[in-house]
């Protein structure tokens, strides 16, 4: 199976392609906060290129859903369901918080990973992964104080955006994190092979958790005839 994986869901622009038999064949990731929108699709060329494949030659296209930044998501998500039409091909989502999860489970499934997310006004997006990458708190959004105290238990792994705003509050008297990787963005290569594993893809759908800060103004909506 050959899988392309977007991300634009956090301060990256990245995608990967993935063979299941062969591996990753080519991958290119640009840190960046704003500007998904005009670096994706020639992100996406390069790739492909790189990998000396067509979209044609796809199998499926695999893209982070969030929680992440609103405007990221929404470019992410459009272009996978967009290639996905134009190809024939299933697109799948999956959360930027297991995408970050992945490697360390990989590595070591016996210690327990924190996947955290910087969602501001001293709040976090989480999901907390056990044994075995057995979700033992699902994704949410929580102040800083709540999310450490879900997530100070058995030396976690925490890696994400936020990873260093719960490693900073975490309590004394509970045995510190393993290891704190605030990486601003997930691998994109563990992106294709999430989607690569999934079972029964869908088409994919952002995962806000919260409403936008945004919200239009009531008093400024023209009355209706």
């Amino acid at each position: 199976m050959r899988v392309l994986a977007i991300d634009t869901a956090l301060e990256a622009c990245s995608s990967a392609v993935l063979d299941t038999e062969r591996g990753v064949l080519a991958g290119e990731s640009m840190p960046m906060a704003r500007g998904h929108a005009e670096a994706l699709m020639p992100l996406i060329a390069r790739v492909l290129d790189q990998a000396r494949l067509n979209f044609a030659s796809i199998d499926r296209i695999a893209v982070t859903t969030g929680p992440g930044s609103f405007t990221g998501l929404r470019v992410g998500i459009s272009a996978a369901r967009g290639l996905a039409l134009a190809s024939g091909k299933p697109a799948t989502g999956l959360t930027t918080l297991a995408a970050y999860a992945a490697p360390y489970i990989a590595a070591d499934d016996t210690l327990p990973v924190v996947a955290v997310v910087d969602a501001r006004h001293d709040q976090v997006y989480l999901q907390v992964f056990g044994p075995g990458g057995r979700t033992l708190v699902t994704p949410r959004i929580a102040t800083i104080r709540d999310a450490v105290r879900i997530a100070s238990t058995g030396a976690p792994r925490v890696v994400g955006t936020g990873a260093k705003l719960l490693a900073a509050a975490w309590p004394a008297h509970e045995q510190p994190p393993t290891i704190v990787d605030e990486r601003r963005a997930p691998d994109v290569d563990w992106v294709a092979r999430l989607g690569a594993a999934a079972e029964n893809p869908a088409p994919p759908r952002p995962l806000y958790l919260r409403a936008p800060d945004a919200q239009p103004q009531d008093a400024a909506q023209l009355a209706r005839r």
